[in-house]
């Protein structure tokens, strides 16, 4: 069966990825985020109109060039918020999988689930990045509430199909016992959450902002110490969860 070759936008390719899902990895990053995360490393990335038109048919024949290396991993989609382009990001699933291709998206699930239901239900494995465990504190973060994450991680759990939960670490905001407590509290009875891992806040997109002449509210905070993470890892252990 011939895919449909849809038009999207994208920012760029890592073609070696061995941080986005399991194994060696195509990762895409698409172009267009509704989030503006304070610690956001791609703010690049946001402008819907950015980056390069390409289409889905031209993302799968690259994509292709590197089977023999991926044939362990994989690909995937990440962004940006890759679920703003839905039709674009089902046809290269589509494409992938007539390959025999594992495909993640990596998502902070920003977009109403009715919108993109197809992606979400089609990817092997869904990135999940929750960025808070309560409201108030994830529209600090973003700019956005968290209904919409929620809505997904929901969805993937009524289907059955794994979910690895993604949360950065960032002194003085999640990096807090009580946020812990909340996130691990939220994640426990998930089936479908194969894995949690925490990411240390990093400051190496800060750069970006200031040539977007985009204020960085976090320049004063420093990323957390490894034995601060560690005891994250710990305490959310504690709630029966895989954690790296």
């Amino acid at each position: 069966m011939r895919m449909d070759n849809v038009i999207g936008r994208i920012h760029s390719v890592e073609s070696f990825g061995t941080l986005d899902g399991p194994g060696i990895r195509y990762v895409l990053f698409l172009q267009g985020c509704p989030m503006r995360c304070l610690y956001c490393h791609n703010p690049d990335s946001w402008n819907r109109e950015g980056g390069q038109e390409i289409g889905s048919a031209d993302v799968v024949n690259d994509i292709l060039r590197y089977r023999h290396f991926i044939r362990n991993g994989g690909v995937t989609l990440s962004g940006g918020e890759p679920l703003m382009q839905p039709e674009f990001v089902a046809s290269i699933i589509e494409g992938c999988h007539e390959h025999g291709l594992h495909v993640a998206v990596d998502t902070s699930g920003a977009v109403h689930l009715l919108a993109c239901q197809k992606a979400v239900e089609e990817a092997d494995l869904l990135l999940l990045d929750i960025k808070a465990a309560e409201d108030g504190l994830f529209r600090k973060l973003t700019g956005r509430g968290m209904d919409n994450t929620l809505e997904i991680l929901a969805e993937r759990e009524r289907l059955g199909k794994p979910v690895w939960i993604r949360h950065v670490l960032v002194p003085g905001l999640t990096l807090d016992d009580v946020q812990l407590h909340r996130l691990g509290r939220l994640l426990r009875d998930y089936r479908c959450i194969e894995k949690v891992e925490l990411l240390p806040f990093h400051k190496m997109g800060e750069y970006k902002w200031k040539a977007l002449g985009e204020p960085y509210t976090l320049g004063d905070v420093e990323p957390p110490e490894p034995r601060q993470v560690e005891h994250a890892r710990a305490l959310l252990r504690g709630f029966g969860l895989n954690v790296s």
